[in-house]
């Protein structure tokens, strides 16, 4: 029994051995496979591209939303009632001051007026005939052949006949602009807009339905807000004197519509936006905005001229300040802190840097003080040629 108690165990010690050996195997390659290995830096340096300081001239600027405006919008109606014989424009056509529009039928005001001619003519025949027996009257008064009663009397007829000739005058007269308002014009220049009425129909005078509606589109305003804490910047330019530019841009601000200068501003912040409304006028020679019409608008404030011009995406940032990679002689790189003053699009102004420097514009992953780097070719560039053999 002994025998066989000392034969077994020195085999279960070997199981128990090979089993620890066999963890401790899996465990180590569990590790080394989860162990990321170190990722060697490239040979020669991290790839990056590059740009150069440059001096140039940048805008200061405010972006806006806007809408198209007009300088004038006209309702055009009938001042007298009556057929509308003729509709002279084209609907959308471009209309100048007094050009006719239409026509309402002048018949009846025309024998209206001249009903008041013959009124007047009669009237005025009377007045000379008692005008002339007040002068006999007044010769024979001075001859005492006539009392002063009759001379009198005279007198006041002459004066009422002057009053019925006056009262003719403007009889005629409002004859003669009723007849005048048969002929319905243009108020202002623009475009005239869908036509309200046909010809046939009876007009009303003054009636609540639009012969044509007429809005001017050259010039056009855009009328857009500016927020309270540019307000500042803004009137102390225009205040001394300056005239500053307005550019309309479509709705994703990709591409300019129209070139234009600010107005005036509004006379009041509106307290529930903290906004004020500025408007800008647009020459619109070949209609470029339309009545209405959503834009962006950008005010150029000021221009700040033979400033450093940098690439925007060369710009990076932390906690404390704004920073570049400026590329060295030894194609090593150093951060240097900048100031911005502006920036337009794709190029900022900053100062800290100088014009001919290098800065980086990409791969800033890997980048800090003192890691080489090796500017990659621009797109387009061709290889520097082989020397030759």
């Amino acid at each position: 029994m002994k025998d066989t108690e000392a034969k077994t165990s020195p085999n279960w010690i070997l199981i128990v051995v090979i089993v620890l050996g066999a963890i401790a195997a899996v465990w180590g390659i569990s590790l080394l496979i989860a162990t990321p290995k170190a990722t060697p830096p490239p040979p020669g340096g991290i790839p990056v591209s590059a740009e150069a300081v440059k001096q140039g001239d940048i805008d200061i600027t405010i972006d806006a939303l806007g809408a198209v405006t007009p300088v004038a919008t006209v309702t055009v109606t009938s001042r007298v009632g009556g057929e509308l014989k003729e509709v002279r424009y084209q609907e959308g056509q471009m209309v100048k001051k007094q050009d006719v529009l239409a026509i309402i039928d002048p018949g009846p005001y025309q024998a209206m007026l001249l009903q008041a001619q013959g009124q007047l003519a009669r009237d005025q025949a009377q007045l000379k005939n008692a005008q002339l027996d007040l002068s006999r009257y007044q010769s024979a008064y001075q001859d005492h052949a006539i009392p002063e009663q009759q001379m009198a009397t005279q007198e006041a007829l002459v004066e009422q006949d002057s009053g019925v000739v006056k009262l003719d005058e403007g009889n005629l007269q409002a004859a003669q602009i009723n007849v005048d308002y048969t002929t319905i014009t243009s108020p202002i220049d623009g475009r005239v807009g869908l036509r309200g009425v046909d010809p046939g129909n009876i007009v009303v005078a003054n009636g609540s339905t639009a012969l044509a509606t007429i809005t001017q589109l050259q010039p056009i305003t855009v009328i857009f807000n500016l927020a309270e804490d540019d307000l500042g910047r803004v009137a102390a330019e225009t205040n001394a004197g300056q005239t500053l530019k307005v550019y309309a841009l479509d709705r994703d601000q990709s591409k300019q519509l129209a070139e234009g200068t600010l107005l005036t501003l509004d006379n009041q912040i509106n307290p529930t936006t903290g906004t004020v409304r500025a408007r800008a006028t647009f020459a619109n020679r070949k209609n470029e905005l339309f009545p209405n019409q959503f834009v962006n608008a950008r005010l150029i404030v000021k221009t700040l001229t033979k400033v450093n011009l940098v690439p925007t995406a060369a710009i990076q940032r932390n906690s404390d300040a704004a920073f570049v990679y400026v590329i060295q002689g030894d194609n090593t790189v150093l951060s240097v802190n900048v100031k911005i003053a502006a920036t337009e699009g794709d190029m900022s102004a900053v100062s800290g840097v100088t014009p001919g420097q290098k800065l980086v514009t990409d791969g800033f992953d890997k980048l800090q003080n003192g890691v080489k780097i090796i500017v990659r070719r621009p797109q387009g560039r061709p290889a520097p040629a082989a020397p030759a053999e």
